[in-house]
């Protein structure tokens, strides 16, 4: 009976623990209510307008967390989402079309703004990239319509630098054989694969714009050769330099050991034990890593791609795998994204896949999202767009 008796009175305490707690929640709820309306208030007692800003897109969700984070002291600036995980949708990515005219700030991702959604945003002033990629844009469209378009220069935010160590990562990768490494672990077997060093490698940058010179400046302690392609050289590339480097009147001595242009790409594959493409995609360049590109490489040699899925012709790089002529495949960016992970590329030991994450750490993230959040501000307050690179 006593135990009996104990018990009721611990389900007891326990039930009104529970009621009191839901009250709390609940009166918690009300006053967050409660601030949001006095904050809605508080926007219309100002008499200004609310600018709106939209992410659009499931993908790299940090992009939208980290810019709201920065803007929620701005309640005048309203971050939404489309399909994004982490919070309820604002705005469901099919029915942005449908919205767009509702916002001021597009940050494009990788839905596609093609003419008849550009027709549609009457009140868009600019559509950003989270980065640097704006071939999802019809930009002549955008031009059309008043809208500007702009990426984020990654030399300032840290981008270029987080795409140039994933380089080198996938390239360290594929010479010390990552997944073979990872079938000795499982099997207990030690000194087992041999791999290769990247001493006295010869490196070809395939595009030599802020992340190849990022990449130049974090290869050249390896004692590499490195050889480079760019449509137009200047003079002198004056670029922001380590002490470790030697200078003279601020521009890079010997940060590329053979300069080409783009006729030069079938040559210099010829010549370098790794390829890295790090060229923009456009009308240009797609498919660009076709098959006699990749014929054009040495055999056994290694190609690595940190810039567009696109670039890569998909049948050719599989019949290059099969041959053996192509010695390793190290790639953050595919053909098809979201990546299948059942894709018959990944058969291959001498492949390396990441997903599309090469400028995607904290540092940089956090920094684009400061120059969202200070771009949205400018635009509230009608002053020049600064930080950002305008295409049109």
């Amino acid at each position: 009976m006593l135990v009996w008796c104990i018990k009721r009175q611990i389900a007891l305490a326990n039930a009104k623990n529970l009621i009191l707690g839901l009250t709390c929640f609940s009166s918690q709820l009300t006053r967050s209510a409660g601030m949001s309306s006095m904050a809605e208030k508080k926007d219309v007692d100002k008499d200004k307008p609310i600018t709106r800003v939209l992410f659009c897109g499931p993908h790299f969700p940090a992009s939208q967390i980290y810019t709201r984070e920065y803007l929620e002291k701005y309640p005048f600036i309203q971050v939404l989402f489309s399909n994004c995980p982490a919070y309820v949708d604002d705005v469901p990515l099919k029915q942005v079309p449908d919205h767009i005219g509702n916002y001021d700030l597009c940050v494009s991702k990788n839905m596609l703004f093609d003419s008849n959604v550009l027709s549609r945003a009457k009140q868009l002033k600019l559509i950003m990239q989270f980065g640097v990629g704006l071939e999802g844009i019809d930009i002549d469209a955008a031009t059309k319509h008043g809208i500007k378009v702009a990426r984020i220069p990654g030399d300032a935010t840290g981008n270029a630098a987080s795409c140039a160590e994933m380089a080198i990562y996938l390239t360290l990768g594929l010479l010390r054989k990552q997944n073979e490494m990872q079938i000795s672990v499982q099997q207990k077997m030690l000194g087992e694969p041999i791999g290769e060093t990247l001493l006295g490698k010869t490196v070809f940058i395939m595009g030599f714009g802020n992340i190849g010179i990022d990449l130049a400046k974090r290869l050249k302690p390896f004692d590499v050769k490195i050889i480079a392609t760019k449509r137009s050289w200047p003079s002198n590339s004056e670029v922001l330099i380590p002490k470790a480097f030697p200078t003279q009147n601020g521009v890079l001595d010997d940060l590329v050991d053979e300069k080409g242009s783009h006729g030069d790409i079938y040559e210099f594959a010829s010549k370098a034990d790794i390829v890295v493409c790090c060229l923009s995609m456009n009308k240009e360049t797609v498919g660009i890593l076709n098959k006699p590109f990749l014929s054009s490489m040495k055999k056994g040699a290694l190609l690595v791609n940190i810039a567009r899925g696109g670039l890569l012709d998909y049948e050719a790089v599989v019949q290059h795998l099969e041959s053996g002529h192509l010695g390793g495949l190290g790639i953050d960016v595919a053909w098809k994204e979201p990546f299948d992970p059942n894709d018959p590329v990944l058969k291959f030991k001498n492949v390396i896949l990441t997903p599309h994450v090469a400028g995607v750490t904290e540092h940089s993230y956090r920094s684009m999202a400061k120059v969202i959040g200070d771009v949205a501000l400018q635009l509230h307050a009608g002053k020049p767009l600064k930080g950002i690179e305008l295409v049109n």
